[in-house]
């Protein structure tokens, strides 16, 4: 049971990890049999995962028709981007009106080094912005809120980590947090929070655009990377 959990477990990262990477591209079309070819299990680990994906939105599946990628829903993401904003304004400004001392020495030696001292690959980069703003809200003492903000930055993942495939990007990524950083170590938590709304907004819109912009070009390279099959 245990090696049927983390065979499933492994094919579902790799589908949502060629779902991100452009590789699997909405409209495609696959049956189980295909998949568990291509990853070299039974269908059993290949039906798990898809169900899970299916649950989170990623693939449908039809009868007959065997299952496809569905569409980017912007909408759901605009929505989990709002919510986390919501959520991380507000520990923001709990964070700074609180007693406890403020200190965050890890995110600070991330955050505040000097340009020839930051992370260059573009997957730390994205697990550092994350830790961030987790760390950001886990401080501020909510744990129901924490909880809700880690669901909420897991579903967001799979689009958030591109916002970091770009120099530009990058270093406003690392400029901002800095900004952020220093306004919460000073307990200025309107002016953080402010900052914070628009550095998540700005972020958003990039992470859109870039997704078009990727999904255009995959679609010219590759216009039928699964064969149309039936079930």
């Amino acid at each position: 049971m245990a090696r049927a959990t983390l065979l499933a477990e492994t094919v579902y990262g790799r589908i949502k990890e060629e779902i991100a990477d452009f590789h699997l591209l909405p409209g495609d079309r696959f049956t189980e049999t295909e998949m568990a070819e291509r990853y070299m299990v039974s269908r059993t680990p290949v039906r798990d995962a898809l169900y899970r994906l299916k649950h989170e939105g990623y693939v449908d599946v039809a009868f007959r028709a065997g299952w496809s990628i569905l569409p980017w829903d912007f909408a759901r993401f605009d929505a989990l981007y709002e919510l986390r904003t919501v959520l991380e304004c507000a520990a923001v400004e709990r964070l700074c009106q609180g007693a406890a001392e403020i200190a965050f020495p890890r995110l600070e030696a991330v955050w505040l080094a000097s340009p020839a001292g930051r992370e260059t690959d573009p997957r730390r980069i994205a697990e550092h912005d994350e830790d961030f703003h987790a760390e950001l809200v886990a401080a501020a003492g909510d744990r129901e809120t924490a909880a809700v903000h880690l669901q909420v930055a897991e579903k967001i993942r799979i689009i958030r980590r591109l916002d970091f495939l770009h120099s530009e990007r990058v270093r406003a990524t690392y400029d901002e947090h800095a900004q952020i950083l220093r306004l919460v170590l000073r307990r200025r938590g309107s002016e953080a929070a402010m900052l914070m709304r628009a550095h998540i907004e700005e972020s958003r819109m990039e992470v859109r655009k870039i997704t078009l912009h990727m999904l255009y070009e995959a679609r010219a390279a590759a216009p039928a990377t699964m064969a149309t099959t039936a079930a």
